[in-house]
């Protein structure tokens, strides 16, 4: 046993040496798998299955939170005390634990007795005793400072932004809030609110709820406003705006509605608040029920994460939603605008049980957006949305989850396609099947039922069920709680002896434990000479064929004419039939299907159709997807078609007719485009020509971008063109005058504008020889109090693909990132070891000692083996002497 321990010993040192190799230097073991060359692939532990997620319990009902909060705009820091009044639920409650990310607390009291009470960087557990009884309402009252990286950002001069701007805002959704104030962060709980907010007088605050006091305090100096939210809502919503704002106001009915910007951006504010009335009303008549809260108001901050969050009764939205009136109808807030409106009902008035059901917050308002859209553009804007939803919904995924999915590492996974695209879908598809005023009816009782609750998926089935009579038990298991939608492969056959039609459908995806072999009713619709014939068919197999009569040749045959199945359809037809079909007015979908199928065409008969529909037809989303399509079919005659195409009175064919041009490369081309940027007096479409001058290397081009470069324009779009098409030129000798312009102008760019200018410099200098200038120029910017130009700076070093910048980045990566600065520096980090495949001496030393060790390890036992084999014949002989004696 010894010598077989010293042989083990041995062996084991050489494993310590691999582990400290593996160590030395950070993420080394990653590129060389060292640790796996010693124990081999690891099975998967039962730490790595993934775990399913289900709302917590509820010991404690909460119910009223009161936040009184005084920021520090320059040290970017809040004072606070929290009163959290709450009651035991079943039994006696011993501990209430409440969640509190990096809190400085400085005490914590309770009307009950207590124990005492433990902060942890997550929590607070406070102890009573005795025991709180049950329904017994007792409050804690929590002080505490934080210096919040999340829940709570600020927008000040220090950080790059301008004085008249400075703001801060909250984020709750999904469990941001505990950075800033104590509570109980899931959205099984409800509790009405009050925030009360301490700032200088010029400054404006705005909450949830109403306004109930402002006034002056006379030892601070501060003025202190008091909001009060009266009815219960989820902690995620609870949310505080204040700073330097503006607004401008209105009333629909009794209920005010606002808009407020950063000072500076006022003046744009009436062209996303203009429809905010007219909304409320169409919300409030499809739905069935009244708006439901004090007020509605919106915010617009700097540099927020998302496009919108409909915080109850005052949303946030994004800057970027602002928009100058020279883009025509180019931009427009409606559809984010309608979005986060829609989330009052669905949302907050009733709100997801747990992340696993956020398809009944996200996917009615996406689909409820799409409704307001119809009311107020018409219903082939409405279909063509869907048109286009389902165009990014049916492309191909490694996976297909279903919309409830309990097995995610991050609650944000959950915001994904399924839950806003593909639940919209779902929406509409239940929709078509149930009539519109049935659907209504259905909607209106499962928010009157769970009003001010939390709700899951069955709780919205059941309603259809009761009041329809029928099981919806399959639609929800083949949409709902399976993945995937259907692969649908169909082919037409016509019998003109027989004078019948037939259409063979076959459903081709793959069907597994996570994607269901489909079934539903749909339409086959035959016209002939402006004859509509309709068929209703159930599809409930993999395979079908079905038979039509009729009195002759159909010129159109279109499945599901009513548009209400979200399925990829392989539909080959006659080129004829596609014709027909594209010239057909009343049928928005399919043009815009036979578009589709047409760019695999290069005919010049189909080139002239397409370009006929771009020029004649009134509806923009047809005109744009014939130009889409001839980009597409990319011959010489498809590019002359968008070239005398460029006369379009609707902006968005315009834009589309420029974007369609660049994507071709022709000696005319760049004259074309000079031509454009010429005439064209919209800055969107005028920023899309200046993108397609990235595709020629002209020797007027560089010109041309140094001339946009120091071009004004709203948030500096046209800058941002002329960077990207610096990108695409991909020409060093325009390093200096890029480094020059970001050097002078970061205000004047939106962050992440001016971050992404930073990899366009990384990008074209990263051939260059010498690269310290740049590289201490991007260095600069590696500790900007701006998150998302820090993380632009930290990618950019990556792009440069400078080794020397790797001791820079170490600095902010982490072999568990758990922020947008330690993944951009651990991603820019791999692409410069990737692409250098960079190894220390030192450790190719330490390598070259392990291979020896390994070496002698295995001479060892060889040694071990020849010696017990010795042994061995040894002692037999000596058993064999010993019987012979």
């Amino acid at each position: 046993m010894r010598r077989i321990q010293n042989v083990l010993n041995h062996g084991l040192f050489a494993c310590i040496i691999l582990i400290t190799l593996a160590g030395l230097t950070d993420g080394i073991s990653k590129n060389f798998n060292l640790q796996k060359s010693v124990f081999g692939a690891s099975q998967q532990t039962e730490s790595e299955i993934p775990k399913r997620r289900y709302a917590p319990d509820r010991p404690a009902d909460i119910l009223h939170i009161t936040i009184d909060v005084t920021p520090d705009f320059k040290a970017r820091t809040v004072a606070g005390k929290t009163i959290i009044k709450f009651a035991p639920i079943a039994k006696p409650l011993t501990e209430l634990r409440l969640d509190a990310i990096n809190l400085d607390v400085s005490s914590v009291s309770s009307s009950a007795e207590m124990a005492g009470y433990n902060v942890t960087d997550e929590t607070i557990v406070i102890t009573f005793e005795p025991p709180v009884p049950a329904g017994d309402e007792v409050t804690v009252t929590v002080v505490y400072e934080a210096a919040p990286k999340e829940g709570l950002y600020f927008r000040t001069p220090q950080m790059g932004y301008r004085e008249e701007d400075t703001h801060l805002f909250s984020q709750g959704e999904t469990h941001e809030a505990p950075h800033w104030y104590p509570n109980y962060d899931y959205p099984n709980e409800r509790s009405t609110s009050e925030v009360i907010c301490r700032v200088p007088k010029d400054m404006i605050v705005l909450s949830n709820g109403r306004l109930v006091s402002e006034k002056i305090d006379s030892e601070s100096g501060l003025k202190v406003v008091h909001w009060s939210q009266d009815k219960p809502h989820a902690n995620y919503l609870i949310t505080l705006v204040a700073g330097r704002f503006q607004k401008i106001e209105s009333k629909y009915k009794n209920i005010p509605i606002a808009f407020y910007t950063p000072t500076s951006q006022i003046e744009y504010a009436e062209n996303s608040f203009k429809d905010t009335a007219d909304m409320l009303e169409f919300f409030e008549k499809e739905i069935g029920v009244p708006y439901p809260w004090d007020k509605y108001y919106q915010a617009v901050v700097q540099d927020f994460h998302f496009g919108g969050m409909e915080n109850t009764s005052l949303t946030i939205l994004t800057e970027n939603t602002l928009f100058t009136s020279e883009t025509e109808n180019i931009k427009s807030s409606q559809s984010l605008v309608a979005h986060e409106m829609a989330h009052q009902w669905f949302g907050d008035y009733v709100t997801c049980k747990d992340w696993s059901h956020t398809w009944l917050n996200e996917g009615f308002a996406t689909y409820y957006e799409d409704l307001y859209d119809c009311h107020k553009n018409g219903r082939d804007s409405f279909m063509a949305n869907l048109y286009n939803s389902s165009s990014n919904l049916l492309s191909d995924r490694s996976e297909h989850r279903p919309i409830v999915f309990r097995s995610y590492e991050d609650t944000w996974e959950q915001f994904d396609y399924r839950t806003y695209g593909k639940a919209g879908w779902v929406l509409h598809m239940l929709r078509v099947e149930l009539g519109e005023q049935m659907f209504r009816k259905c909607v209106k009782t499962y928010l009157e039922r769970h009003a001010l609750n939390y709700v899951v998926t069955d709780d919205f089935r059941s309603v259809i069920e009761e009041l329809t009579g029928r099981t919806f038990d399959r639609f929800f298991d083949q949409w709902i709680y399976h993945g995937r939608y259907p692969d649908l492969k169909i082919r037409y056959n016509w019998s003109d002896k027989d004078k019948l039609a037939k259409i063979s459908i076959e459903q081709t995806h793959e069907v597994n434990d996570n994607v269901m072999l489909f079934n539903f009713d749909t339409k086959i619709r035959f016209i002939i000479d402006d004859q509509i014939f309709d068929s209703r068919i159930g599809i409930d197999n993999k395979e079908h064929d079905f038979y039509f009569p009729l009195p002759k040749q159909p010129q159109i045959v279109r499945f599901d004419p009513d548009y209400g199945l979200l399925a990829k359809i392989d539909f080959d037809k006659p080129t004829a039939m596609l014709y027909k079909q594209l010239e057909n007015k009343n049928d928005v979908i399919g043009q815009l299907m036979a578009i589709d199928a047409l760019e695999k065409k290069e005919d010049t008969k189909t080139v002239t159709k397409l370009k006929e529909i771009l020029n004649s037809d009134s509806f923009f989303a047809v005109s744009s997807r014939a130009a889409a399509a001839l980009q597409e079919i990319h011959t010489d005659e498809a590019f002359d078609a968008l070239a005398e195409s460029l006369d379009q009175k609707d902006a968005r064919v315009r834009l589309q007719v420029v974007r369609s041009i660049g994507d071709f490369y022709r000696t005319e081309g760049f004259e074309l485009t000079k031509s454009i940027l010429k005439e064209e007096k919209n800055p969107a479409i005028s920023a899309t020509a200046i993108l397609n001058l990235g595709r020629y290397n002209h020797e007027d081009t560089k010109d041309l971008l140094i001339y946009y470069l120091n071009c004004d324009s709203y948030c500096n779009r046209l800058a941002s063109a002329a960077i990207e098409a610096i990108r695409m030129l991909d020409d060093s000798s325009l390093i200096e005058p890029l480094m020059k312009i970001l050097s002078e102008n970061e205000q004047k760019f939106p962050s992440r504008d001016f971050s992404r200018a930073l990899d366009t410099l990384a990008h074209i200098s990263r051939n260059e020889e010498d690269k310290i200038q740049i590289r201490d120029f991007l260095i600069g910017y590696v500790n900007h109090p701006r998150q998302s130009i820090q993380t632009g700076a930290l990618r950019a070093l990556g792009t440069l693909e400078d080794p020397k910048a790797i001791p820079v980045i170490e600095t902010f990566a982490d072999d568990e990132p758990d922020n947008e600065v330690e993944r951009a520096a651990n991603r820019a980090l791999r692409e410069l070891r990737e692409r250098k495949q960079l190894v220390p001496d030192e450790i190719n030393q330490l390598r070259e000692t392990v291979d020896k060790l390994r070496e002698e390890t295995e001479s060892l036992n060889d040694d071990l083996e020849d010696i017990k084999k010795r042994l061995d014949a040894k002692e037999d002989s000596d058993e064999n002497n010993e019987k012979n004696e």
